[in-house]
């Protein structure tokens, strides 16, 4: 096993390569520290890739009364789509209303409501729904997401795939995002910046030597271990962050996560238009039922605790079925567990604010730095996709205190790689796309604008014909796509590319895929050895 020291000391040595990890280091790399970065598989390989996939201001928190959370959300939603109109949207939410609308029992308001309006017992009333919606149009500076509106669901193409019991809805605002993408495009516009960025790479330990970190990793596809020397570390394990502050760093620390499984199914399309709805359950959870990758409907999400991070999260068929119930009481047409094509789960690693239920404990984020006993370590517990932006902010303000970094906030309004053109550009990109290169079917242009927008032309270059691309993986991959994505976008193996830096995994065969596999294990092989 070979092991090698690495030069000077970095500034900061970020542990976890999901959304938190890479958005705090390319943050930072533009400030101009020095970053290295360690995940320990893909990255966005756990939580990063698991979302429900929306920027949202979190409609649900109100109820919470988590104002500062939903006000920056929702804020930040309009940041967010300028900075990468290639992989984010604005998408219209349904919200179906009928009387027996329950809340959860424990939010805040629900319990005001019973102490005020006992006979509403625990229903939702409407104006309490329009009162939610009023704040989440003017909380926030809408300037590009439009207005709620209130619609009649009878002989209304958002009405047909519903039961007839409902007649009313209210439709409001929210974004989708490509969730590992916006991963992934944080990590190139890090290492643009001077970031290194190693993936496959295990933390073995950090230990703090007078006032730094000596940090040992390994390489978990060569068994390489290295050593890293940081002047403070970045702990965003995600679901691990409270493993890694025991068995890692070892520092006593009463702060801990709370994991909670978030589980989703994806079925064929359920309806042909392109809204979203927002369901509300007798049990005063919500769940969402969105448009998927042209051909599919995405159902989602759970809400349950999972206690070992070690374990890799699945959607039992408990949750399966609570995801099919839950919806056939609002669609015409009843699913079943047939119905479903694919399924994924992740775990939030919320901070445990002692919370009595899963859905209760707070989505907002907490950053807690440690600096007894020589160098600093920042430990980022909770964290949404929203607010990832802001929280990459709030971090170096802390690092700031620590290393003095003198550069202010720079990241509103700066695009990431490919998304350096207007909000509403996107159908002319793709016409733009189809008419430079003829052969590229009205799928395969949009796929590939909404994955790389304008560097979808600097990938296909000066191709002619769908042939000069090369190999043809199934499902519009081409060998083209996938040297991309394995020379600019850290890609190792088929699941990298077939489920996270694009969803093709739902149109591949399991033949192709294997196919795929074996190509990028050979061409990796000689690629090192020609290195």
């Amino acid at each position: 096993m070979s092991h090698h020291d690495i030069d000077g000391p970095t500034d900061l040595f970020v542990i976890g390569g999901g959304i938190n990890g890479c958005g705090i280091a390319r943050d930072a790399a533009g400030r101009g520290l020095s970053v290295t970065l360690a995940e320990m598989n893909d990255l966005a390989s756990a939580t990063s890739s698991s979302s429900t996939k929306l920027f949202h201001g979190g409609l649900r928190y109100l109820e919470y009364f988590e104002f500062r959370l939903v006000r920056e959300a929702l804020i930040e939603r309009e940041t967010l789509l300028r900075a990468m109109p290639h992989i984010s949207w604005p998408m219209r939410f349904i919200l179906p209303y009928h009387k027996d609308m329950r809340f959860e029992s424990e939010t805040p308001t629900s319990r005001l409501l019973g102490l005020f309006m006992p006979w509403m017992k625990g229903r939702r009333p409407a104006w309490l729904i329009r009162l939610g919606l009023f704040m989440y149009d003017h909380l926030g500076g809408r300037k590009i997401l439009p207005g709620t509106r209130t619609l009649s669901l009878n002989d209304s193409k958002e009405g047909a795939p519903l039961q007839d019991r409902f007649d009313k809805a209210y439709e409001y605002s929210d974004c989708w995002v490509e969730d590992s993408r916006l991963v992934v495009l944080n990590a190139r516009d890090a290492e643009a910046r001077g970031a290194r960025i190693l993936t496959r790479t295990k933390v073995l330990s950090a230990v703090r030597e007078g006032d730094l970190w000596r940090v040992e990793t390994q390489n978990t596809e060569n068994g390489e271990i290295q050593t890293h020397l940081a002047r403070m570390l970045i702990n965003a394990g995600g679901p691990w962050v409270g493993d890694i502050i025991q068995t890692k760093v070892r520092i006593n620390s009463r702060e801990g996560v709370r994991l909670v499984r978030g589980s989703h199914i994806v079925t064929k399309r359920l309806y042909d238009h392109d809204k979203c709805y927002f369901f509300q359950g007798t049990d005063g959870r919500i769940i969402f039922s969105i448009p998927y990758e042209t051909d599919f409907t995405l159902i989602g999400t759970t809400d349950a605790d999972h206690p070992d991070p070690s374990q890799k999260p699945v959607c039992t068929e408990e949750e399966q079925r609570y995801l099919i119930d839950f919806a056939n009481q609002y669609f015409a047409k009843a699913l079943s567990r047939d119905d479903i094509v694919w399924t994924y789960s992740g775990v939030r690693p919320l901070y445990d604010d002692g919370a009595s239920s899963a859905t209760a404990a707070t989505r907002d984020y907490t950053l807690k730095v440690d600096a007894e006993g020589g160098a600093p370590v920042l430990n980022v517990f909770g964290g949404k996709i929203t607010t990832y932006r802001r929280l990459a902010e709030s971090a170096l303000e802390q690092i700031d205190s620590h290393l003095n970094v003198g550069k202010g906030p720079w990241t509103a309004g700066v695009p990431l790689p490919g998304g350096d053109f207007p909000v509403d550009g996107v159908e002319r990109m793709i016409a733009d796309l189809q008419s430079q290169y003829g052969f590229l079917t009205d799928f395969w242009a949009r796929r590939l604008v909404r994955a790389y927008g304008t560097d979808a032309t600097v990938m296909l270059g000066a191709a002619q014909t769908a042939q000069d691309l090369g190999r043809d993986f199934g499902a519009t991959l081409t060998e083209t796509e996938v040297v991309w994505l394995m020379t600019r976008e850290y890609a190792r193996t088929a699941e990298d590319v077939v489920w996270r830096r694009n969803k093709l995994g739902l149109r591949m065969s399991e033949a192709e895929i294997e196919n795929l596999q074996d190509w990028m294990a050979e061409n990796r092989r000689s690629s090192t050895a020609a290195a």
